[in-house]
């Protein structure tokens, strides 16, 4: 098992980009689309989570198609967020499945939904929620300890 332990910024908001996109499927297609369009970024969500954020698809597609074409990033950043990010995202999206597989749609529409949001958050401004979620409970238990 491999873990990442830093990330370019830019990839990160262009797989949320690509996530924003499949997630928008999700919502709009009809059933067995959207719960097929679904498992795929559940998948997708779960090599970023189990294996590494390099892992993904999305991050396959920016170190080939994308990074040649900009270079290397002048920061990077600690990939622990991020992963965490994942984490959340994949949580709503397995929520989002179960509740759409067992006939459960307004459950599973709403999941999508906010990890659409999400992921459209980080994909447009740079802000990851997932991320700042980590931070914060890193902060909490720092303080409670």
């Amino acid at each position: 098992m491999s873990h990442d332990s830093v990330v370019d910024p830019r990839a990160l908001r262009f797989g949320a980009a690509l996530t924003a996109v499949v997630l928008a499927l999700a919502l709009v297609l009809p059933s067995p689309s959207r719960e097929i369009v679904l498992a795929v970024q559940t998948v997708v969500f779960a090599l970023g989570v189990f294996v590494s954020l390099s892992a993904s698809p999305w991050s396959w597609l920016f170190r080939t198609v994308v990074r040649p074409r900009v270079g290397a990033p002048d920061r990077t950043e600690d990939a622990r967020p991020p992963r965490f990010a994942q984490a959340v995202g994949l949580t709503f999206a397995l929520v989002g499945l179960v509740a759409l597989l067992t006939g459960a749609t307004t459950v599973g529409l709403v999941a999508v939904g906010f990890a659409f949001v999400a992921a459209l958050l980080n994909a447009t401004t740079g802000f990851c929620l997932g991320c700042e979620l980590y931070l914060t409970t890193r902060r909490l238990a720092r303080t409670l300890a």
